[in-house]
């Protein structure tokens, strides 16, 4: 394994795990957040975490810093429904001077304790499902089309900006419920790939998988298979093809002794 994605992706990467919900619940209990406590804290989860799992791939979830923040900050969600522009709430969510400050810290403690072993990828919600989210959590009803896409992944590719010295390798844009429209995501993908990003897309449109490194999901097109449904049930695992590697996201409440069976066989 390397500090560089593209690299891993080429083939050395196997196993790609989404554990952050079953590490909070596992390690700090329900309704346990890592992000509360500031860098320190949130460096002590991730190699506790790191420690139980052993992840060919660390990744740092932006959304989840984001919940978390909102959650503390009330006020910054009253301030992003303050104008009726449908873009608004993301963009003054994503100006936010503390998150940036604090996933700045975040990646310079991670990254210092990676040493360059495996890759440190941020994931985030697709521009289109983060435009959503934010105007949720701004009171409102979601709105979406083409250019609001276009307008959340501007917003993105600037907010990233914030991270842009540090030795991150990756990022991971993870798509809702409905995918977006790929083609839209252009102004993340370039400042992603001018500071030597891979992007990975998770459960992208189909036919889309070309703009991405990889993708994630079921479809034939996909590098990262999603085997998460067989694994968890018990059932048996497609082959792993050469340039190909397993995807698994842990259940949240998941016994650790099933997990670590899982693992095993995931692994194997």
């Amino acid at each position: 394994m390397s500090a560089s994605l593209a690299d891993d992706l080429n083939g050395s990467l196997r196993v790609w795990l989404e554990s952050s919900g079953y590490a909070r619940r596992l390690l700090l209990g329900e309704g346990g957040d890592p992000w509360a406590g500031g860098p320190a804290k949130y460096l002590s989860f991730f190699t506790q975490a790191r420690g139980l799992l052993r992840a060919d791939v660390a990744v740092v979830d932006l959304g989840e810093m984001f919940t978390s923040w909102l959650a503390r900050a009330p006020g910054l969600a009253t301030e992003m429904g303050a104008k009726k522009r449908a873009a608004y709430p993301m963009r003054r969510m994503l100006e936010e001077e503390g998150p940036r400050r604090l996933i700045d810290e975040v990646a310079e403690a991670v990254g210092a304790h990676l040493q360059g072993q495996v890759p440190l990828v941020l994931s985030m919600p697709a521009p289109g499902a983060w435009m959503a989210w934010a105007q949720a959590a701004a009171g409102r009803e979601p709105e979406l089309d083409d250019d609001l896409v276009e307008d959340a992944a501007m917003y993105a590719a600037d907010f990233l900006r914030c991270v842009a010295t540090r030795p991150v390798g990756g990022l991971l844009l993870v798509e809702g419920e409905i995918p977006g429209p790929a083609e839209r995501y252009t102004p993340v993908l370039n400042a992603a790939r001018h500071y030597r990003w891979a992007v990975v897309g998770r459960d992208v449109t189909p036919g889309s998988e070309g703009l991405f490194n990889a993708a994630i999901g079921t479809a034939p097109a996909a590098r990262g298979c999603d085997v998460s449904a067989p694994l968890f049930a018990g059932e048996p695992l497609p082959e792993l093809v050469t340039g190909l590697f397993r995807f698994a996201e842990i259940p949240v409440g998941h016994v650790p002794e099933a997990v670590l069976d899982a693992l095993a066989r995931l692994r194997s």
